[in-house]
């Protein structure tokens, strides 16, 4: 496997990236929130890739995986903005399919915003768009509230392992990066994939944000007994489909 670890120079640190060499588009892919490059669904992919003889990106945002940075100092335009440092140092002609997982949803959309013709399409796993305002802090209790008013800082208690840093800049640089309050202007194919057991993401946003894309070529694939993770066997064929459909 022709996989080459990258080192992107930013003025805030150097991000980890990873490039499998072969055909375009380029596959890339967009961790989640707490997430990175070597999670079950980035790692299928890049096999997957390997196999068709496609080229991908995988890259840790900062405070993320091997990246520099503290998670606590990163932002949604933050990670957006490693993303698209990366895409430019490791990818920078190339069409590309930009792949999100959850907040990587989001952050796929505020990208396609900035790629114009490049983007050859759009794949959201549990696309979270705008859920920091819309998820997060609505669900705070007032004991939460007082901590990041006097704080800046909360801890979210995290299902999957230790408890997530989540800070007063996160929240209020979240509110300056909604899309689902308008059309999303985006005109490449567009592949949407929900579990309806999702307990993080409601599976209506999918639709969501189906409905907010400017293109036409949409579709939505609800997965009746598919969680948050979308890692099993069958969601990652699931997702490999999509993908590779564009």
């Amino acid at each position: 496997m022709d996989e080459r670890m990258l080192r992107v120079k930013t003025e805030a640190g150097e991000l980890a990236a990873a490039l499998l060499a072969g055909e375009g588009p380029v596959v890339v892919f967009l961790p989640g929130f707490a997430s990175d490059m070597q999670g079950t669904k980035a790692l299928f992919l890049r096999d997957e890739c390997a196999a068709r003889g496609r080229a991908m990106l995988r890259l840790d945002y900062s405070g993320h995986g091997n990246s520099d940075g503290r998670f606590e100092a990163g932002t949604i335009g933050r990670w957006a903005a490693d993303a698209e440092a990366v895409i430019a140092e490791a990818v920078p002609a190339q069409d590309l399919v930009l792949v999100g997982s959850s907040m990587g949803g989001w952050i796929g959309l505020l990208l396609a915003r900035r790629l114009g013709a490049r983007l050859a399409g759009f794949v959201g796993i549990a696309a979270a768009p705008d859920f920091t305002a819309e998820l997060m802090e609505p669900a705070f209790d007032d004991a939460a509230r007082a901590a990041l008013a006097r704080e800046g800082i909360w801890h979210l208690p995290n299902p999957y392992g230790a408890a997530t840093p989540i800070t007063a800049a996160l929240l209020e640089d979240g509110r300056r990066n909604l899309v689902l309050g308008g059309p999303i202007p985006l005109d490449a194919p567009v592949r949407l994939i929900q579990g309806q057991r999702d307990a993080e993401v409601p599976w209506r946003t999918a639709l969501r944000i189906a409905e907010a894309v400017h293109g036409t070529d949409v579709r939505v694939t609800l997965v009746k007994d598919g969680e948050h993770r979308l890692s099993r066997p069958q969601d990652l064929a699931l997702i490999a489909r999509e993908v590779f459909s564009i």
